[in-house]
């Protein structure tokens, strides 16, 4: 080894780099699986897999305890407030979901899924939910712990990079 290199030039920042981009791979293609998952949800369902993935949306927040209004929907699917507003109509119509105002201030509106939508979504993402916990406990409670605080950071880190650098749609390009 000279200079903190192995003779092989695989140094420790090569071997950090390395690990870095199988994580970052591994990410992506989770990433990529899960909007596969939605995908196949619309057309298992007949929707547009936007409005699948909104319906998605809608049935986690539930699931959370945090139901979403209208105006947060339209920044959890990226639409403008006009499309969303579209896009709940097509879902409301097709017996999905319900508008509801729980709030003292008669405003607020409140996304809810519709009773008849829940069982299906069950029944759909079922074996998604089965299969992850599966292989979730096959580790350590404090290797999950851990890797939830970091994929927190992740998480931490993406919407500071949205909020800031990314906050109008990307960095400044590279003069031609």
């Amino acid at each position: 080894m000279t200079n903190g290199r192995e003779a092989d030039g695989s140094g420790p920042a090569d071997r950090e780099a390395v690990r870095v981009g199988r994580v970052m791979d591994g990410l992506r293609a989770f990433g990529a699986n899960y909007t596969e998952f939605t995908r196949r949800f619309a057309t298992w369902l007949g929707l547009h897999s936007t409005d699948a993935a909104a319906l998605v949306e809608i049935l986690y927040a539930e699931d959370q305890g945090a139901p979403l209004s209208p105006a947060r929907l339209s920044e959890r699917v990226s639409l403008s407030s006009g499309a969303t507003a579209i896009l709940l109509k097509r879902l409301e119509q097709a017996g999905h979901i319900v508008r509801t105002r729980e709030s003292a201030d008669r405003r607020v509106v409140t996304l809810r899924s519709s009773p008849d939508i829940r069982p299906r979504a069950m029944a759909f993402f079922g074996p998604y939910s089965e299969r992850m916990a599966e292989a979730m406990a096959a580790y350590p409670v404090q290797e999950i712990e851990r890797f939830e605080r970091f994929l927190g950071t992740l998480r931490s880190t993406m919407d500071a990079l949205l909020a800031n650098e990314y906050e109008n749609g990307g960095p400044t390009p590279p003069a031609p």
